[in-house]
């Protein structure tokens, strides 16, 4: 099966802060996306399933989704948010644990004031919960968090954790010197993954090429091997810079060498072990 690792929804009349989505730059995708939006799009490009990964510190945000995914058989998986800084943090996780679709967790580090704010002693205490409860954990990071990657992996070699986006590389500027060597220092820790994903709109949004992202995507790929690479599309965001089929189709051109074994595994294989995905029985479409 071919599993979108990274989407997302939103419902602008939810109350919800989706204020980021006003700003001038992000106006064309300044609307609702939902599962019927996003049903026809996966049929097109032959995906099977989908992992949901969340926009919002917010509880109920968890609740919504959860509540989408019953509906919905092709949200394979739903990565929420819980509050890791919290002394009620264990709380929180425990009211999703039992959820047959609940994968995970994640937190907007990449817009936290503080650059150190995922290795602080009471953030790491709430990532300890989640290495208690075996909860995967996924790294919204910038190129200048990518540090602590390797620092996380040594203090909790028993936590899954995932690089979202490849840590967002400068890729409209060619930059990879200032990304590369954090990137290979995290792949030195076997808990930590990669998502081949949101590469179009860290490209120039109107003339990006395959070309522009290979370097990144080989960097990645050499790092980590196949077993800790996934794909991820990052819609409705990608939308900036790309159609859906077209990102599919990226990073089917840059996989295009490897072997159907490996390219299984980058498409379907890895996040299926990673989020431990309860796949639906019928392919997309199926509510």
């Amino acid at each position: 099966m071919i599993i979108d690792a990274h989407q997302h929804f939103w419902q602008l009349d939810l109350p919800f802060d989706y204020g980021w989505l006003s700003q001038p730059q992000h106006v064309a995708i300044n609307r609702s996306y939902l599962p019927e939006d996003l049903r026809p799009q996966l049929q097109s490009a032959g995906v099977d399933a989908t992992v949901f990964v969340q926009t919002q510190h917010h509880l109920a945000e968890n609740r919504w989704v959860l509540g989408l995914a019953e509906q919905h058989d092709f949200v394979a998986g739903v990565v929420g948010w819980v509050d890791l800084a919290s002394a009620a943090c264990e709380q929180q996780l425990q009211e999703f644990l039992s959820h047959p679709k609940f994968c995970g967790i994640r937190h907007v580090t990449q817009d936290e004031p503080d650059e150190d704010f995922i290795i602080r002693a009471d953030v790491l205490r709430g990532l300890r919960v989640l290495q208690r409860h075996g909860v995967p954990f996924d790294l919204l990071f910038y190129v200048q968090h990518l540090r602590h990657a390797v620092t996380l992996g040594r203090q909790l070699p028993d936590l899954p954790m995932v690089i979202d986006h490849l840590s967002k590389p400068q890729i409209r500027l060619g930059r990879i010197d200032d990304w590369r060597g954090d990137l290979r220092r995290a792949a030195e820790c076997d808990n930590i993954y990669c998502k081949l994903s949101g590469l179009v709109t860290e490209a120039d949004w109107q003339r990006w090429t395959v070309a522009d992202l290979r370097p990144y995507v080989e960097t990645a790929l050499e790092a980590f091997g196949v077993e800790r690479c996934m794909f991820g599309t990052d819609w409705p965001v990608c939308e900036l810079a790309a159609r859906y089929a077209d990102v599919v189709g990226a990073l089917r051109d840059l996989t295009s060498e490897l072997s159907v074994s490996e390219r299984d595994r980058i498409f379907g294989g890895t996040a299926i072990q990673f989020y431990r995905l309860q796949l639906p029985g019928g392919k997309v479409g199926s509510t």
